[in-house]
């Protein structure tokens, strides 16, 4: 037992259940405590990543490759955040999908600083202090350390007065509204807030991998983190941290099938689906959720 946890294989899964943890606890931060549908979040995933790895390519030290991944991704943030303030609902999601696709076409189009479709290899491994991540092991460690810091973050927010503004906003914005607070900016606020989380996300993906392509940010990832929101629960740090670690496990068996890789792609999204049909019908809420976004709807058509 000890022996597969310490295999490259096991040790992959756990790095990357660690980066999808961050990246599903981000976007709850936005869906379920605020209330927003957003349907971008891979594009922050794909800022940070690419920020992170053009500097790293460039020889800057990873704290400053860490550091740009998370205010490009945040300023990626604000730069959605700012033009939809007034949208809600169907029309917001529509509006970060539209950006979602906008930044990964000029991740496949800006060639001559991202090399387009042909993507970047060679990142180089997390260097800082001294010390660099040569083995999956001390990578784990470090990813791990980074989620949980996260986590923890993203716990102390909605704890916070200002997850409980969040959340006032989420149920009733003229209300919250009503009695003094200022709600577009703590829509801004959180908004960029999650997607300086998934720049983190992007950062630690970018040099575990050490390539990265548009291919890899596309809105089936963002469909991908939003089922980890829902299957662990709408406004459940816990749930995300679940969620994410079911989707990322579940999969894993049909590498073991000797199937084509197109034929285990199709039976992934498959298994996906029926996961979430199955959750609708037995567990709506999700496994620890608390809300779902038919209260957001049914008092818009009120």
């Amino acid at each position: 037992m000890l022996e597969f946890f310490a295999s490259n294989y096991a040790l992959n899964l756990l790095i990357l259940i660690c980066i999808y943890v961050i990246l599903s606890v981000s976007l709850n931060l936005i869906i379920g405590y605020s209330g927003m549908l957003n349907l971008g979040h891979a594009a922050f995933f794909g800022i940070g990543a690419y920020a992170s790895a053009l500097l790293a390519l460039a020889g800057y030290p990873y704290w400053i490759c860490f550091i740009a991944a998370v205010f490009f991704a945040g300023l990626g943030g604000a730069m959605i955040a700012y033009p939809s303030l007034k949208l809600r609902g169907d029309y917001l999601a529509i509006a970060t999908l539209g950006f979602g696709e906008i930044a990964r076409a000029v991740m496949k189009n800006w060639v001559s600083l991202t090399r387009g479709p042909l993507g970047l290899p060679g990142i180089p491994k997390i260097s800082f202090f001294g010390l660099t991540l040569t083995t999956k092991f001390q990578f784990f460690i470090f990813a791990l350390i980074i989620a949980i810091l996260v986590v923890l973050f993203v716990s102390k927010i909605v704890k916070s007065p200002f997850g409980r503004v969040l959340r006032a906003i989420r149920e009733d914005e003229i209300a919250a509204q009503a009695i003094g607070k200022n709600i577009k900016k703590y829509k801004v606020i959180v908004v960029i807030t999650g997607a300086a989380c998934a720049g983190i996300a992007g950062s630690l993906f970018a040099h575990h991998i050490t390539f990265i392509d548009p291919t890899t940010f596309t809105l089936m990832e963002t469909i991908l983190i939003v089922c980890m929101v829902v299957l662990g629960g709408v406004a459940s740090i816990r749930g995300s941290v679940i969620g994410a670690t079911i989707l990322v496990l579940l999969p894993e068996p049909l590498r073991f099938l000797g199937l084509p890789t197109s034929m285990a792609a199709a039976l992934r999204v498959m298994i996906y689906a029926a996961l979430l049909i199955l959750l609708m019908i037995y567990k709506p809420n999700g496994i620890f959720g608390e809300w779902r976004f038919r209260h957001a709807k049914s008092k818009e058509a009120l």
